[in-house]
Parts: C-alpha cells; structure tokens; sequence
C-alpha cells in the first residue's frame, strides 16, 4: 500500500513518523508548495491513499489539487466534513487521531490514542478502520456533529489548560518558585481523572466556597504589576474571578 501525506506539520510529521515505526512506507509532502504553485501537483507521488494533514481553512483547496479516483482521500480535522471530497473522490473519509500532536516531540507509542474514522461507504469505512489498526486499537466510528463537539471539548481540556499553565508560569515570574514546582499538582490532577469525574475531581476555594481566600487572591492579582507580561494584572483578576464563580455555580448543580 502506497500512502502519501500532505501537510509536514505537527499531525502530518508527527503520522508519517509512526507509519514509519509500523514498517510502513509513507512520502510526507509538504503542502505550501502546492498551494503556492499548482502545477506542482504533478510531482506529487502515485498511492494508494492520500492523508490531508492541513490546516482547515486550505483543506479544500488542496484537496481540489489532487486527481486520483481511484485513490482512497482521508482527511485529519476535527471539524471538516466529509463532503469536502467531492464527487470526483468516491473513496474517502476521515482519519482522526485525537491528540496534541508538535514538531519537536514525535509520538512513538501509538497504541492508546483514540482515532474517530468516517467513510463514504461501507467499504471505505472498512479500508479506513484497517490504516487505523496498524497504528491503534482504539477506534471508533464518529460523524461531523460528534467529531465537532469531540474537538471543541479537546480544546477546553487541553489547549485551554495550557493556557492555564502559561499564565500560572506567569504568575511565579517575580518570586524564587520555578514552574517545575507546579508539575506534581498538574500530574496529580490528570491522573485522578482516569479514576474520577472531573465534578468528583475538582478541589480549592471556590469549591468550598472560601471568599476570604478568594477575596485575597484577587486582592493580589490586582496589586501583581511588577514583571512584564502578555496578561495584565485586570485579565488575570477577571479571569480568576470568573472561573471561581463557574465552580461555585458548578458546585450548586
């Protein structure tokens, strides 16, 4: 089976990587070439399936550049539908692993991350579900409607969270405390998650409903203007603020 991927960033690099590991041969082609110059297209490699790892808002342009029928077309978003292949793609789908995926740390190990696939039909499905055992085991069939909420709740669960962590990196600029020392409590609280609900989970004032705490901290924040930052000290007020009301309210339902 010949399988080309296009799209070298972070999904892209990070796939062909474990084709690689599995045995498995794929070219990585880089898709800013194409888009810049279509007539690149011709250079493009003959396979048997062709994996789009772009960024959403060049999907269907790139996907209009390619011409092969009788290929099997397979794209990686969360949110695109399948329909942007169309008519003259009778074989497609969608091949989405849902992970963080970055440049500069490869995935090797591939056999927990969970992959939601979509075909045209049911021999597509069956052709899709088969790439996707040579890399997981956890495979699960998902329309556009549950792929979009899976991404948007992926967004809040960990491209949120770092967001978090950013500004808790921020907050510990002025004193001696380094972030590392924030990785035990960040490890402890995911790892509770693999055997609590996150409602079970949660913990600090707001839960307990301490305005006194709280009241201090946001007395704090607001005095916090000493190290350079991304985030004044009124975002980071408001911000602490609005996230402890959401857990007191939380707590109440």
């Amino acid at each position: 089976m010949r399988i080309a991927i296009i799209g070298a960033g972070s999904v892209g690099t990070n796939l062909h990587h474990a084709f690689e590991l599995k045995g498995i041969r794929a070219e990585l082609v880089h898709a800013r070439p194409l888009t810049a110059n279509p007539s690149s297209v011709a250079d493009l490699p003959k396979a048997d399936v062709y994996i789009y790892t772009v960024v959403d808002h060049v999907l269907r342009e790139v996907v209009s550049l390619v011409h092969a029928p009788q290929a099997l077309h397979l794209h990686t978003s969360g949110s695109m539908p399948i329909e942007v292949f169309g008519e003259d793609k009778p074989h497609a789908g969608v091949l989405y692993f849902f992970q963080s995926f970055s440049r500069e740390v490869l995935i090797d190990e591939w056999s927990g991350i969970p992959c939601f696939i979509e075909g045209k039909n049911i021999d597509d499905i069956a052709a899709i579900y088969s790439l996707a055992q040579s890399l997981t085991s956890r495979i699960y069939e998902a329309n556009q409607h549950d792929r979009e909420r899976l991404h948007i709740a992926g967004i809040f669960a960990n491209n949120y969270t770092n967001l978090m962590y950013r500004i808790a990196e921020d907050i510990l600029k002025d004193t001696q405390i380094p972030f590392e020392a924030l990785l035990p409590l960040i490890d402890q609280t995911a790892a509770k998650l693999h055997h609590m609900k996150p409602t079970d989970a949660q913990t600090g004032p707001a839960k307990r409903n301490d305005q006194a705490v709280i009241n201090h901290h946001v007395e704090v924040l607001s005095e916090y203007r000493s190290v350079p930052s991304v985030f004044s000290a009124e975002e980071k007020r408001a911000l602490y603020q609005e996230l402890a009301a959401l857990i007191a309210k939380a707590q109440n339902h």
